[in-house]
């Protein structure tokens, strides 16, 4: 294919946003039915845990190579596998007998959001040289996320609430499949091959290292921080990382040019991703272990939080894009970590057995508007921050940090608030109570103790959730301190006369 930028269409605008729809989707799904996963497996917190954390560990990893793949052989290839693989992942998840099968499955559909992420976002930047038409795009892309991650938990409460669980992977299959046929029939395909090429000792350091690192946050909680297991696990992983910034200053042709973590407003946004992201997901986590495993309500009631969340979009689409074009990424940035704080403080302070819609509509609205204003804002200013040449790594390493970041809040959080629950339940339970706490957590008794015990355990695992929710806003302040003190304005970009070139991801 040729390497000249053409502009956007419809077709391909309309395709690339339903891949996005899609791997963005199967994130959301899991929301409301981890009350029904863990009742029906038996699985402990970190088990439920890792159902998000085994779908977003790979797309993290994969992809930044994934779209030197995309520039090498061209990003419509790429878009259609993508399509084809997250359907067979989410296959195996419809079809899952135990809770290892729905890992494996989960893992799978990663892979295929791998190539969906940012090939997605890079045909879309190689056909808007122009600023102000990449962020008219950008919002729309941004705006599919967002409406997708109001649809998956819809549809996999409603389908869970009159059906078996597993019939909410049934929508990300059939999507999937329609993924793979538009963007074979709609996509403009562009490529970038110059100077790139796939960076084999950075992907395997950067895969070792944060597969290392989640294992051991997600498993330190139940094994203990002292097994050495964990601790090997977690040195592992600073030995893999480190070996990824050796890796990276010696390659030719390297997956992440370090030098982009000199530009403070680059690094910014990688912070922010990383935090803002963490506390989201970590929130959305919460939510959901009190609403379903916690105090049983069904899976339908349990996911309307998530819908009420993210219907926040459609009221901001028709001022998005012009607030992209007007107002700084600073301001925006901020405008959406700081709501997303106030509703996560909201949230941790509300009591565990409040289980009103009305009750939850307040901080959730804050959760939302924060959320696509992290989003649109996020991917702009970590792109504008850079050269114009470096755009598709930079979008591609925003991408990579953000996607860690969701994988991350599941697992920190579920690991502090249970830990927090199973210290506060110490000398609380006695007898078989007692023995199936120590081995299966404070879910197992909230689900399966005697009345007493339950009640314990709500109240221990209370705590736990409140606590877990507080460190998510927490994270959302701190990415909003370092969005205030960092992220400027590039106005060097603006006025320097650089060829366009097709951006990579």
């Amino acid at each position: 294919m040729t390497n000249a930028v053409k502009r956007l269409d419809v077709g391909t605008l309309v395709a690339c946003c339903l891949a996005v729809a899609a791997a963005q989707l199967c994130i959301t799904v899991p929301s409301p039915i981890n009350g029904e996963i863990q009742s029906a497996f038996g699985a402990s917190g970190s088990q439920v845990a890792w159902v998000t954390s085994a779908f977003i560990l790979p797309t993290a990893i994969l992809e930044l190579n994934f779209g030197v793949v995309g520039d090498l052989f061209g990003r419509k290839r790429l878009l259609v596998l993508g399509g084809f693989v997250l359907a067979l992942g989410e296959l195996l998840n419809a079809t899952s007998q135990n809770i290892t099968m729905l890992w494996i499955g989960q893992a799978l559909a990663g892979i295929g959001a791998a190539a969906l992420f940012p090939s997605s976002l890079a045909v879309i930047a190689a056909a808007t040289p122009e600023e102000k038409d990449r962020a008219k795009a950008v919002s729309t892309w941004a705006l599919s996320i967002s409406l997708a991650s109001a649809v998956g938990p819809l549809s996999s409460g409603i389908l869970a609430t009159v059906a078996d669980f597993r019939w909410a992977f049934v929508p990300p299959v059939v999507l999937g499949i329609a993924v793979g046929i538009a963007c074979w029939a709609l996509v403009t395909d562009s490529k970038a091959p110059e100077g790139r090429a796939l960076d084999w000792p950075g992907q395997i350091s950067i895969a070792v290292g944060l597969t290392a690192l989640l294992w051991g946050i997600i498993e330190g909680g139940d094994r203990g921080w002292s097994s050495p297991s964990i601790v090997f696990a977690l040195a592992l992983a600073a030995v893999a990382l480190v070996g990824f910034v050796l890796a990276e200053q010696r390659a030719a042709s390297p997956m992440f040019n370090l030098e982009l973590l000199k530009i403070p407003s680059f690094a910014a946004a990688a912070v922010v991703a990383l935090t803002g992201m963490f506390g989201f997901i970590g929130t959305a986590y919460c939510v959901s272990i009190r609403l379903g495993a916690v105090m049983h309500l069904s899976a339908l009631r349990a996911g309307m939080p998530f819908v009420i969340l993210q219907l926040i979009p459609l009221l901001l689409a028709p001022v998005l894009s012009r607030m992209l074009t007007r107002v700084e990424p600073r301001w925006l940035l901020m405008g959406g970590l700081l709501p997303m704080a106030a509703g996560q403080f909201w949230i941790a302070a509300l009591p565990i057995t409040t289980t009103s819609l009305a009750a939850f509509i307040g901080p959730v609205l804050l959760l939302g508007v924060g959320f696509i204003c992290v989003v649109s804002s996020l991917t702009s200013a970590a792109v504008n921050a850079v050269p114009i040449e470096m755009t598709g790594m930079a979008s591609g390493a925003t991408s990579l940090v953000r996607e860690f970041g969701q994988g991350l809040g599941p697992a920190v959080i579920s690991t502090i608030a249970m830990s927090a629950a199973s210290s506060a339940l110490v000398g609380k339970l006695s007898g078989a109570d007692a023995g199936m706490e120590a081995a299966a957590g404070p879910l197992a008794v909230v689900n399966a103790g005697s009345d007493s015990a339950r009640a314990a355990a709500q109240d221990a695992l209370a705590h736990g959730m409140a606590l877990g929710v507080v460190i998510c806003g927490c994270a959302s302040l701190l990415g909003a301190l370092v969005t205030l003190l960092l992220v400027r304005k590039n106005t060097a970009r603006a006025t320097a006369q650089l060829p366009v070139q097709p951006a990579s991801a």
